[in-house]
């Protein structure tokens, strides 16, 4: 426990580095790592929102631009993602400009979302500012419960002392198993 709490004084600035690589693709968890180490005071809360809320705002308007003026070069690269694209286009249309919000929350529509807006005539202007106040909403309350989580584990490591291992581990196994659910959730089924 004591190692790894030093490894992550020692590197805390690969923490941002990797979180804002990590939020470019989409990032819920490494934003909810990162904010439960702030929550314990290994790293900056408002420096996580930050770099997660850019990152994220970057990687969607990359995404929207290589869409919007690249589409033949874009799309072979997406053929096995067809379904989820075809799903991501019927979700726009459906929901309009209140799917750039949800989608930062869908797993496995994250990337496909921002394909499909601009693929569609949407105007570049209303995305970019539907996206900048989605990704600010999108890390302001992902950073907010990782923190309040972090600070939660600080309170029962300073009230039980070095025994909160198995809490760490049983935390870390929880997004683990979150993690496998919805990526087999997202994997097409074999009829």
């Amino acid at each position: 426990m004591q190692q790894t709490l030093e490894f992550i004084e020692n590197y805390a600035i690969w923490g941002y580095g990797i979180l804002f690589l990590y939020s470019f693709g989409g990032g819920m968890i490494a934003l909810l790592a990162a904010s439960v180490l702030a929550g314990v005071g290994k790293l900056d809360l408002s420096l996580c929102i930050i770099i997660a809320a850019v990152a994220n705002f970057l990687g969607d308007e990359l995404l929207f631009y290589l869409a919007k003026f690249n589409k033949n070069a874009v799309l072979p690269y997406f053929k096995k993602h067809r379904r989820k694209l075809a799903l991501a286009q019927i979700l726009f249309k459906s929901y309009g400009g209140k799917i750039i919000l949800a989608k930062k929350f869908i797993y496995g529509l994250k990337t496909l979302i921002p394909l499909a807006i601009g693929l569609s005539k949407y105007s570049a202007k209303k995305f970019l500012f539907l996206n900048a106040i989605c990704a600010i909403i999108w890390a302001v309350s992902l950073g907010l419960l990782g923190f309040f989580a972090g600070d939660f584990i600080q309170q029962i490591s300073e009230k039980y002392g070095q025994n909160t291992s198995f809490l760490i581990i049983f935390l870390v196994a929880i997004l683990f198993a979150l993690w496998l659910y919805f990526e087999k959730q997202t994997k097409r089924t074999k009829i």
